[in-house]
């Protein structure tokens, strides 16, 4: 007999307030090790949204390795990367180098010293200044070692106004001062580059690049180098990659060849390549699996990332599945792949090895982001930092399911769906819940299927949840990526709105209260649906793009300058599409309440395309909210923020499905224009 009482969908109480949830946004993040210890980079919502650099010492011990307010986060091409490397002195202890995001300058530390941190770089005063990423730390080059990553250096005062090169900085500091003491080991000929990654002999580099108006999932290509005894960088020329093959990760093994991640075959598969001397040629690559139907690789939106890495038997830790990422151990030798046991169902892009361990990051829909480590010896998993604590019942949490549903012309949309679930309510006896149609950003990227208290918010008071992995996302491999090429609002719309008709058409979803929401290219999808469509009862756009022509003209930073070639078409030959896709300019079919939600320093979606729509939607009498954050970029990090975006999220819904709820601080959701009224209210 089910004792549990009933109660309106959306009325139900929760522990999970939006609080709590903002203290558990973001994850551990850009993992490595320093002798035998491991450090990684954690967020602190609460101190400003800055990530701490933390380690763990081989008794077990960990603590911080920059006290606040240091900051370690690279804004190149806006969205960073590896931030910081290690290294262990011949003198003893630990030396970190890394970026500090207020001033994007690189800063070198000894942990267990007693100065402060040292900056090694100058400041600039063109655009965004001097930017580094991806370091890597020789003690062993120049006459106090070197620091080798990738300079993002503006030239001028546009966004686009930015040259790219693999650089070599001085660990003596003489850089700090003058720009001229960093050597440049690329000759900028590429628009985009990775960090160099050097061949265990030190004879060999190789790194990725890519140029404009291609994106990293399109197509890139390995650049290898061979390295004097000075430190230089000869006889450079391409490797493998195409216009149409993307590389999204190399790594050198301990005989020469150098393992990388290609989708040339239509999924991204590891490969080995082995460099003949010979100055221009190279033997074939080889597979190091038959295909499996996979991914071994993802989207290059930071620099960095690692998806495998080689081990010191000859063992390959990689990463690999279909909508998610499992954890496995390749033997190259034998072919075989043996999966690494436990609870965690995705492992992020970052991994690390130390002899015979592996480290990486990994979640369940049971537990957040942990740091686990593998001893590949014993098969054994434990984890060693940022460890997973309930912060509240497991019976509040939601029970997801990852469900593939058919689109238009039969095609496969794959979703994550997250029913109402609480142990203290349950829905009355014919009544339907209210959903949310949640669209990630990217739009290449992918919504993994993992703890998240933000949807556990909702889920958890008895709104339902439904993630949508839309046709363009990654992890189902490159066709399913590219049904997305030139149908950017188009597909994208399309994919939410049958998963939202398929809950309905089952029975699981109140047809009447349906929300669409999404951040980044995900607040494009909530735009344009709410345009498009009138399956939705309200919508909540996060620091959108709206604006086609303004954005890709100036509008927004140089990395994506150039995407809706692909992602709408290209500018010069279809113009009239930039016009009719764009949301600012079909505010004339727009009804349904929203809530606009926007970073005042945001780059990537300047918080001018949230004004121009606000002023075209002028006049129209469709009830709206805008919050402008001071201080918060592209996606949002700060501890108050997350709190006020996440509350008045609710209150949308509240007002616009008619929930009583009497703990839910009212939204004015305004209909006159925010410049007429006066801002903020």
């Amino acid at each position: 007999m089910n004792t549990v009482p009933e109660a309106p969908y959306g009325s139900w109480p929760s522990p999970i307030d939006a609080a709590l949830a903002a203290s558990h946004d973001g994850r551990p993040d850009h993992l490595s090790t320093v002798g035998d210890e491991v450090w990684w980079t954690e967020p602190r919502p609460a101190e400003g949204g800055r990530r701490a650099l933390v380690r763990r010492r081989p008794d077990g011990a960990t603590e911080p390795v920059l006290p606040a307010p240091w900051n370690p986060r690279s804004r190149v091409i806006e969205y960073g990367g590896q931030p910081w490397a290690g290294a262990v002195r011949e003198e003893g202890g630990p030396l970190v180098v890394f970026v500090h995001f207020p001033d994007q300058r690189l800063y070198a530390y000894a942990p267990d010293g007693p100065d402060a941190p040292r900056p090694l770089t100058p400041l600039s005063d063109v655009g965004g200044g001097l930017r580094w990423v991806d370091p890597q730390v020789h003690l062993d080059l120049g006459e106090r070692g070197e620091v080798w990553c990738v300079l993002e250096e503006f030239t001028g005062p546009g966004p686009t106004d930015v040259r790219r090169v693999l650089a070599a900085v001085p660990l003596d500091g003489s850089a700090a001062e003058d720009r001229s003491a960093v050597r440049e080991l690329s000759d900028g000929s590429h628009r985009f580059v990775t960090g160099p990654r050097v061949s265990h002999d030190g004879r060999r580099a190789a790194w990725i690049a890519w140029d404009h108006p291609r994106m990293p999932w399109d197509g890139t290509v390995v650049m290898l180098a061979e390295i004097t005894e000075a430190g230089e960088f000869t006889g450079v020329r391409p490797l493998v990659g195409d216009v149409d093959e993307s590389v999204c990760q190399i790594e050198w093994d301990r005989d020469g060849s150098l393992l990388f991640v290609s989708d040339l075959a239509g999924w991204w598969e590891l490969q080995r390549i082995r460099p003949d001397a010979v100055a221009g040629g190279a033997v074939p690559s080889s597979r190091l699996l038959p295909p499996r139907g996979e991914e071994f690789g993802g989207p290059l939106w930071k620099i960095g990332l690692r998806w495998f890495h080689p081990l010191e038997n000859g063992l390959v830790a990689v990463l690999h599945g279909r909508g998610s990422q499992r954890l496995g151990i390749l033997d190259p030798e034998t072919g075989e792949l043996a999966d690494v046991p436990g609870h965690w169902t995705t492992w992020a892009d970052t991994l690390a090895v130390h002899g015979s361990r592996v480290v990486g990051v990994a979640a369940s829909p049971r537990t957040g982001y942990e740091v686990v480590e593998l001893d590949t010896a014993t098969g054994r998993t434990r984890v060693i930092g940022s460890a997973h604590h309930d912060a509240v019942d497991p019976a509040y949490l939601p029970v997801p399911q990852d469900r593939t549903f058919t689109g238009l012309d039969g095609r496969e949309i794959h979703a994550h769906i997250y029913p109402p679930h609480s142990p203290e309510r349950t829905g009355p006896e014919g009544q339907l819940p209210p959903y949310l149609v949640a669209a990630h950003g990217g739009p290449t990227g992918h919504a993994p299927l993992v703890l998240d208290l933000e949807i556990a918010y909702f889920t958890s008071r008895g709104i339902g949840v439904a993630v949508v992995n839309y046709g363009g996302s990654t992890g189902y491999g490159r066709r399913y990526r590219e049904r997305l090429r030139e149908q950017w609002g188009v597909v994208d719309v399309a994919d939410c709105a049958a998963v939202a008709d398929a809950l309905v058409a089952e029975g699981a979803a109140d047809p009447r209260r349906i929300a669409v929401r999404g951040g980044s290219a995900g607040g494009w999808t909530t735009a344009a649906s709410l345009i498009s469509t009138d399956r939705y009862a309200c919508g909540t756009i996060l620091y959108p793009v709206l604006d086609l022509e303004g954005w890709s003209t100036e509008g927004t930073h140089d990395f994506e300058s150039q995407y809706l070639e692909s992602l709408i078409g290209p500018a010069a030959e279809v113009p009239e599409r930039y016009r009719e896709r764009a949301p600012i300019n079909g505010t004339d079919r727009l009804t349904a309440p929203f809530l606009l939600l926007q970073g005042l320093d945001d780059q990537v979606c300047p918080p001018a395309q949230s004004e121009r729509f606000l002023a075209a939607v002028a006049g129209r009498g469709v009830p709206h909210a805008y919050i402008a954050f001071e201080g918060e970029g592209h996606g949002f990090r700060r501890a108050e923020t997350l709190i006020r975006a996440l509350e008045a999220e609710l209150s949308l819904y509240v007002q616009t499905f008619g929930i009583d709820r009497s703990d839910v601080e009212p939204l004015e959701l305004k209909k006159r224009p925010w410049f007429l009224r006066g801002w903020p209210p």
